[in-house]
């Protein structure tokens, strides 16, 4: 069972991650191009380029803090009815009926308790990092570590966690052998 939730959580991972960095990266790319645009398109030369470079990389943190919450709703549909390790997930109806083709809106009783559960479950890894922050390093503030990319390590490594304790507690999924 645990190659089961290994596998799961692998292929979880390289859905959430392609699909958030590429999102936020297009995102990016159109604020750049937008702001460019709007700023009277000046002739293109070296410096031009080094500042929408810069206005990219200023815009992709904050895309990607948006566009991590899409791709964490939307890498949820796509656990299901796939098989891992020869036992697959399969979400059920308030009637315990497997529903076959998931729709997002089949998702959202789910997706309130795993994220729900994601959140907590990061929560205590923060407070954990930040204890021994405080304890163990020199940092002025105990936070100045902190930031989006630090924030989607601790999702990646939780949201593991996060199956296990939801696939074992929530009634509307179930894992059949496949």
């Amino acid at each position: 069972m645990n190659r089961f939730y290994l596998q799961l959580w692998l292929k979880w991972v390289l859905r959430v991650t392609i699909c958030s960095i590429s999102f936020a990266g297009l995102l990016s790319l159109i604020i750049t191009i937008f702001l460019y645009i709007n700023r009277g398109m000046t002739t293109f030369n070296n410096e031009v380029f080094n500042a929408l470079i810069d206005v990219f990389i200023f815009w992709f943190p904050i895309a990607w803090s948006f566009t991590i919450l899409l791709a964490l709703f939307r890498a949820l549909k796509y656990i299901f009815n796939s098989c891992y390790d020869g036992y697959r997930l399969n979400l059920l109806t308030c009637k315990k009926e497997s529903i076959d083709i998931i729709g997002y809106g089949d998702l959202v009783k789910v997706w309130r308790r795993y994220f729900m559960l994601l959140i907590w479950i990061i929560a205590v890894f923060i407070l954990f990092s930040v204890t021994l922050t405080y304890l163990f390093s020199s940092y002025e503030s105990v936070f100045d570590w902190f930031n989006i990319y630090i924030l989607y390590a601790y999702i990646l490594i939780s949201s593991y966690f996060t199956f296990i304790i939801l696939i074992s507690k929530c009634k509307l999924i179930k894992v059949n052998r496949c």
